[in-house]
Protein backbone atom coordinates (compact mmCIF):
# COMPACT_ATOMS: atom_id res chain seq x y z
CA UNK A 1 0.00 0.00 0.00
CA UNK A 2 1.12 3.07 -0.78
CA UNK A 3 -0.44 6.49 0.65
CA UNK A 4 -0.22 9.13 -1.80
CA UNK A 5 -0.30 13.33 -1.38
CA UNK A 6 -4.17 13.63 -2.49
CA UNK A 7 -6.46 12.98 -5.20
CA UNK A 8 -7.77 11.89 -7.58
CA UNK A 9 -10.69 10.66 -7.50
CA UNK A 10 -8.41 9.32 -9.94
CA UNK A 11 -6.34 9.09 -10.21
CA UNK A 12 -6.82 9.49 -10.26
CA UNK A 13 -5.55 9.61 -10.30
CA UNK A 14 -5.54 10.23 -9.67
CA UNK A 15 -4.91 9.64 -10.87
CA UNK A 16 -6.74 8.08 -11.18
CA UNK A 17 -7.33 8.41 -11.38
CA UNK A 18 -6.75 2.49 -13.25
CA UNK A 19 -6.38 5.13 -12.43
CA UNK A 20 -13.69 -0.97 -15.14
CA UNK A 21 -14.33 2.96 -13.64
CA UNK A 22 -17.12 3.32 -15.97
CA UNK A 23 -18.58 5.77 -17.36
CA UNK A 24 -18.46 9.02 -19.36
CA UNK A 25 -15.10 9.24 -21.76
CA UNK A 26 -14.75 8.49 -25.41
CA UNK A 27 -16.62 5.52 -27.24
CA UNK A 28 -14.16 2.26 -27.27
CA UNK A 29 -12.51 3.26 -30.86
CA UNK A 30 -12.54 0.10 -33.84
CA UNK A 31 -12.19 -2.40 -30.46
CA UNK A 32 -11.00 -4.92 -32.67
CA UNK A 33 -8.50 -3.25 -34.41
CA UNK A 34 -4.77 -3.36 -34.81
CA UNK A 35 -3.19 -1.55 -32.39
CA UNK A 36 0.95 -0.53 -32.22
CA UNK A 37 2.55 1.14 -29.19
CA UNK A 38 5.90 2.54 -29.74
CA UNK A 39 8.90 2.45 -29.39
CA UNK A 40 8.91 -0.72 -28.37
CA UNK A 41 10.52 -1.20 -25.14
CA UNK A 42 10.65 2.69 -23.95
CA UNK A 43 9.66 3.37 -20.58
CA UNK A 44 7.57 6.14 -20.28
CA UNK A 45 5.73 9.35 -17.68
CA UNK A 46 2.76 10.82 -18.00
CA UNK A 47 2.81 14.32 -16.23
CA UNK A 48 -0.48 16.47 -15.65
CA UNK A 49 -0.67 19.58 -17.92
CA UNK A 50 -2.67 22.38 -16.30
CA UNK A 51 -4.51 20.92 -13.32
CA UNK A 52 -6.98 17.86 -12.56
CA UNK A 53 -10.74 18.26 -11.43
CA UNK A 54 -13.13 15.62 -9.80
CA UNK A 55 -16.39 16.58 -9.10
CA UNK A 56 -18.70 14.85 -6.54
CA UNK A 57 -22.25 16.17 -6.34
CA UNK A 58 -21.85 19.74 -4.97
CA UNK A 59 -18.22 19.30 -4.02
CA UNK A 60 -14.91 19.89 -6.36
CA UNK A 61 -11.48 19.09 -5.96
CA UNK A 62 -8.40 20.92 -8.22
CA UNK A 63 -5.07 19.44 -8.21
CA UNK A 64 -2.32 21.14 -9.84
CA UNK A 65 0.63 18.90 -9.24
CA UNK A 66 0.30 14.55 -10.80
CA UNK A 67 2.24 12.02 -12.45
CA UNK A 68 2.92 8.53 -13.30
CA UNK A 69 6.72 7.42 -13.55
CA UNK A 70 8.71 4.03 -14.41
CA UNK A 71 8.76 1.69 -11.86
CA UNK A 72 10.49 -1.53 -12.70
CA UNK A 73 7.91 -2.96 -15.58
CA UNK A 74 5.41 -0.41 -14.96
CA UNK A 75 5.56 2.30 -17.54
CA UNK A 76 6.84 0.31 -19.87
CA UNK A 77 5.89 -0.07 -23.53
CA UNK A 78 6.41 -4.06 -24.60
CA UNK A 79 9.12 -5.18 -26.67
CA UNK A 80 8.00 -6.27 -29.95
CA UNK A 81 6.07 -8.34 -31.43
CA UNK A 82 4.43 -7.91 -27.71
CA UNK A 83 4.06 -4.18 -28.69
CA UNK A 84 1.24 -5.03 -31.09
CA UNK A 85 -1.68 -6.30 -31.28
CA UNK A 86 -3.78 -7.29 -34.36
CA UNK A 87 -7.18 -7.55 -33.15
CA UNK A 88 -7.60 -4.73 -30.34
CA UNK A 89 -5.74 -2.52 -27.45
CA UNK A 90 -1.89 -3.25 -25.70
CA UNK A 91 -2.28 -3.22 -22.55
CA UNK A 92 0.25 -1.79 -19.89
CA UNK A 93 0.96 -2.17 -16.63
CA UNK A 94 1.51 1.33 -15.10
CA UNK A 95 2.33 2.96 -11.54
CA UNK A 96 -0.56 4.34 -10.12
CA UNK A 97 -1.52 8.21 -10.19
CA UNK A 98 0.20 10.94 -6.81
CA UNK A 99 -1.91 13.72 -6.68
CA UNK A 100 -0.54 16.34 -4.46
CA UNK A 101 -0.98 20.54 -4.39
CA UNK A 102 -4.95 19.58 -4.06
CA UNK A 103 -7.97 22.43 -2.92
CA UNK A 104 -11.42 21.27 -2.15
CA UNK A 105 -14.47 23.74 -2.99
CA UNK A 106 -15.41 23.18 0.45
CA UNK A 107 -13.53 25.81 2.74
CA UNK A 108 -11.25 24.51 5.84
CA UNK A 109 -10.37 20.86 4.95
CA UNK A 110 -6.96 19.07 4.03
CA UNK A 111 -6.98 16.69 1.55
CA UNK A 112 -5.22 13.26 0.98
CA UNK A 113 -5.43 10.20 -1.04
CA UNK A 114 -4.33 6.14 -0.90
CA UNK A 115 -3.78 4.30 -4.34
CA UNK A 116 -3.34 0.34 -4.11
CA UNK A 117 -3.32 -2.46 -6.03
CA UNK A 118 -2.07 -3.50 -9.70
CA UNK A 119 -3.01 -0.50 -12.05
CA UNK A 120 -3.02 -1.35 -16.29
CA UNK A 121 -3.54 1.37 -19.30
CA UNK A 122 -5.31 -0.27 -22.40
CA UNK A 123 -4.15 1.59 -25.53
CA UNK A 124 -6.17 1.20 -28.87
CA UNK A 125 -5.50 2.76 -32.23
CA UNK A 126 -8.99 4.37 -33.50
CA UNK A 127 -10.43 7.31 -34.57
CA UNK A 128 -9.65 8.56 -31.77
CA UNK A 129 -7.10 6.80 -30.26
CA UNK A 130 -8.40 5.88 -26.92
CA UNK A 131 -6.04 4.67 -23.73
CA UNK A 132 -8.02 2.81 -20.94
CA UNK A 133 -6.75 3.57 -17.48
CA UNK A 134 -8.06 0.29 -15.39
CA UNK A 135 -8.19 0.88 -12.08
CA UNK A 136 -8.62 -2.56 -9.02
CA UNK A 137 -11.59 -2.00 -6.50
CA UNK A 138 -10.78 0.60 -4.35
CA UNK A 139 -7.59 1.23 -5.54
CA UNK A 140 -8.13 5.21 -5.01
CA UNK A 141 -9.10 6.49 -1.24
CA UNK A 142 -9.88 10.08 -0.87
CA UNK A 143 -10.20 11.60 2.17
CA UNK A 144 -10.75 15.02 3.34
CA UNK A 145 -10.15 16.58 6.78
CA UNK A 146 -11.27 19.88 8.80
CA UNK A 147 -14.47 21.37 8.63
CA UNK A 148 -15.80 18.26 6.62
CA UNK A 149 -14.83 14.95 7.61
CA UNK A 150 -15.29 12.63 4.32
CA UNK A 151 -14.38 9.55 2.46
CA UNK A 152 -14.19 9.06 -1.02
CA UNK A 153 -13.64 5.44 -2.03
CA UNK A 154 -13.08 5.14 -6.18
CA UNK A 155 -14.84 1.74 -7.60
CA UNK A 156 -15.95 0.62 -4.28
CA UNK A 157 -17.35 -2.68 -5.99
CA UNK A 158 -15.06 -3.93 -8.14
CA UNK A 159 -12.07 -3.05 -10.96
CA UNK A 160 -13.05 -0.04 -12.89
CA UNK A 161 -11.71 1.68 -16.23
CA UNK A 162 -11.96 5.18 -17.33
CA UNK A 163 -11.72 5.49 -21.28
CA UNK A 164 -9.51 8.63 -22.61
CA UNK A 165 -8.34 9.71 -25.34
CA UNK A 166 -4.97 9.70 -26.61
CA UNK A 167 -3.64 11.90 -28.88
CA UNK A 168 -0.38 11.82 -30.52
CA UNK A 169 2.12 14.63 -30.06
CA UNK A 170 4.90 16.60 -29.25
CA UNK A 171 4.66 15.25 -26.44
CA UNK A 172 1.38 12.60 -27.29
CA UNK A 173 -0.97 13.67 -24.52
CA UNK A 174 -3.95 11.31 -22.78
CA UNK A 175 -6.78 13.89 -22.17
CA UNK A 176 -9.77 12.71 -20.08
CA UNK A 177 -12.84 15.36 -20.76
CA UNK A 178 -15.79 14.87 -18.58
CA UNK A 179 -15.13 10.98 -17.64
CA UNK A 180 -17.08 9.64 -15.18
CA UNK A 181 -16.49 6.62 -12.12
CA UNK A 182 -18.37 5.15 -9.85
CA UNK A 183 -17.90 6.38 -6.11
CA UNK A 184 -18.99 5.77 -2.52
CA UNK A 185 -18.57 9.07 -0.34
CA UNK A 186 -19.26 8.14 3.60
CA UNK A 187 -18.75 10.97 6.03
CA UNK A 188 -20.51 13.67 8.11
CA UNK A 189 -21.92 17.27 7.51
CA UNK A 190 -20.61 19.00 4.09
CA UNK A 191 -19.64 15.34 2.68
CA UNK A 192 -21.56 14.49 -0.43
CA UNK A 193 -22.69 10.98 0.52
CA UNK A 194 -26.10 10.99 -2.20
CA UNK A 195 -22.88 11.62 -5.02
CA UNK A 196 -23.11 7.74 -6.82
CA UNK A 197 -20.11 8.83 -9.24
CA UNK A 198 -17.51 11.48 -9.80
CA UNK A 199 -16.48 13.33 -13.03
CA UNK A 200 -13.09 13.39 -13.93
CA UNK A 201 -11.31 16.30 -16.27
CA UNK A 202 -7.18 16.08 -17.02
CA UNK A 203 -4.76 16.56 -19.30
CA UNK A 204 -1.58 14.41 -19.07
CA UNK A 205 1.82 14.47 -21.11
CA UNK A 206 3.07 11.14 -21.87
CA UNK A 207 6.97 11.69 -22.46
CA UNK A 208 9.95 8.83 -23.33
CA UNK A 209 11.70 8.56 -20.71
CA UNK A 210 14.27 6.02 -22.64
CA UNK A 211 14.92 8.35 -25.31
CA UNK A 212 13.56 11.84 -24.76
CA UNK A 213 13.95 13.00 -28.39
CA UNK A 214 11.00 10.57 -29.25
CA UNK A 215 7.39 10.07 -28.47
CA UNK A 216 5.25 7.39 -27.41
CA UNK A 217 2.39 6.86 -29.86
CA UNK A 218 -0.67 4.32 -30.84
CA UNK A 219 -1.04 3.70 -33.87
CA UNK A 220 -2.08 0.50 -36.19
Amino acid sequence: MRTRPLLAATAGLALTAGLTLTGGGPAAADAAGSTTVGPAGHAFAATLNGSATFKAGSVTITCTTSSSAPTGDNNRVPAAPGNTNPAGPVTIAVTSPVYSDCTGSLPGVDISITTTGAWTVSMQNGSPSTATLNAPAQGMVLKSSGLANCTVTAAPDGPTAITTTFVNGTPSQLVATDVTFPVKVEGGFGCPTSATTATLNATYDITDVTDPSTQITVGS
